[in-house]
């Protein structure tokens, strides 16, 4: 069988190179009988599509029919998420090339069996995804019904010039102000800053005083 072989490591893969994915590939392609006619690698992130030149020219290669099976080390090598997997298989059956992860041994759509195996795979990891996402979103609702801002920090909802004083004086703390005007701290901050804060005597004072700690 000719196989086509694709390889990648992401940026973050500290110590890690292709090499170490290379070898096995190359050892199962022998013992089996198999004859490597191509190989593509890539050093990148899965997302980052327009630096994996090496797995796009893998795909034109597919589509030239150039190999029968693409074998990858693991399958997060390949793909970055479940619905690109569906799709680039959909594509790699049309042009009649099969896919198989060393690791992952019941990814093989060379044989019915194994096909299955790999929607049941995707469609597991897909439904994870939904449970983690549902999770994050409760988790959220509860944040906020407790009165915890999410997200980004809130535009001011008040005058911030008006408090200014009483924040250079120290009689207002930083805290303070950003309940009234239903923002966080930072975003008051933030807002002195860009407005020309306190100077440093005064913030030093505000800082040290009683009313900063409140």
């Amino acid at each position: 069988m000719r196989v086509g072989i694709y390889l990648r490591v992401s940026t973050n893969d500290r110590g890690q190179t292709v090499e170490t994915q290379r070898l096995p590939l190359v050892e199962y392609c022998a013992a089996s009988g198999h004859t490597i006619v191509g190989e593509w690698s890539d050093e990148a992130g899965a997302t980052n599509l327009k630096a994996r030149t090496g797995w796009r020219a893998m795909l034109e290669a597919a589509s030239q029919r150039k190999f029968d099976l693409l074998l990858v080390h693991r399958l997060d090598r390949a793909f970055r998420s479940v619905p690109e997997a569906a799709s680039t298989l959909e594509r790699l059956r049309g042009w009649s090339i099969g896919f198989r992860s060393l690791q992952e041994s019941w990814i093989d759509t060379t044989s019915p069996f194994g096909e299955a195996l790999y929607y049941i795979t995707a469609a597991y990891a897909s439904l994870e995804r939904g449970i983690l996402r549902e999770r994050v979103k409760a988790g959220m609702d509860r944040a906020r019904k407790q009165g915890v801002h999410v997200g980004r920090p809130q535009a001011l909802n008040g005058n911030l010039d008006s408090l200014r004083p009483a924040i250079e004086a120290g009689t207002l703390s930083r805290r303070q102000a950003a309940k009234r005007l239903g923002v966080t701290v930072s975003t008051v901050s933030r807002s002195l800053s860009r407005k020309g804060g306190p100077n440093r005597g005064q913030e030093t004072r505000a800082a040290a005083g009683l009313a900063e700690a409140h």
